[in-house]
């Protein structure tokens, strides 16, 4: 049976070129989650400002780690991570080998996402010829979901992380230590400071001079809302305190 898979996604493998280097530790101190522990995590790289450039979710591979990010903008990730390695073996490319499975049921075989178990479950397998496109219907799936992802809706060094519903779908760790533009992150997550709200609304409901991108076809848009200006009906369930919440995590 063919294999679903995400052809928007793209698999980069951070690897050590030499025995006495840890690509946990080099990416630790570069990322918003912690990718010491269990893995996969959803996290961000960010301006030293707080603002995402990158999303991506970072799993275990066999002599490092691997980054399940977006195709289109893989290349550009795998330049800002080698800016940081600076004199460190660690090799960074992507491996075309490899591609990134979904599936909306939760199953045998797979992770559930880490952001919110109701968005299914994903892997990483060997690429196929025979593999099927699940790109539509995931989409689909996770913006009815109210779930933002990649440059095009989360933008590229203009949103702040935690606009993004960073804290919500478990993408930053506030105790892992410093990394690229945590100062901000932590002192607005301290203040509780959070004015705007990236969020998926229906279109008719969608300001257009807050939005980022629209899709007619499935009649939604992504908006950068104030707190203010967001009704309680289009808040997505994990975003609501109580029982909705719970029931999607």
């Amino acid at each position: 049976m063919p294999a679903e898979r995400l052809f928007s996604r793209a698999v980069i493998r951070l690897s050590a070129d030499s025995a006495d280097e840890d690509v946990a530790a080099f990416l630790q101190g570069l990322v918003t989650n912690d990718v010491t522990g269990l893995l996969p995590v959803w996290s961000g790289l960010l301006t030293p400002q707080g603002k995402v450039l990158f999303d991506f979710l970072v799993w275990p591979g066999a002599d490092g780690l691997l980054l399940d990010c977006e195709a289109r903008v893989a290349d550009d990730l795998v330049r800002r991570l080698s800016l940081y390695r600076l004199r460190r073996k660690i090799a960074i490319a992507r491996d075309e080998s490899l591609g990134i499975y979904w599936q909306a049921d939760l199953g045998d075989g797979g992770a559930p996402d880490p952001r919110l178990a109701a968005l299914g479950q994903r892997w990483i397998a060997r690429v196929s010829d025979d593999d099927e496109s699940a790109d539509q219907a995931w989409m689909a799936h996770r913006l009815a979901l109210g779930v933002p992802e990649g440059q095009a809706e989360l933008g590229n060094g203009e949103i702040l992380w935690l606009e993004c519903n960073a804290v919500e779908l478990n993408g930053v760790s506030f105790t892992k230590g410093c990394y690229v533009g945590q100062e901000n992150t932590a002192r607005m997550n301290w203040r509780q400071k959070i004015n705007r709200r990236l969020l998926v609304v229906p279109l008719e409901a969608s300001q257009e001079k807050r939005r980022r991108i629209a899709y007619p076809e499935l009649r939604l848009a992504i908006d950068h809302l104030r707190n203010e200006d967001i009704a309680d009906r289009l808040r997505p369930g994990w975003l609501r305190p109580g029982d909705e919440k719970e029931a999607l995590l």
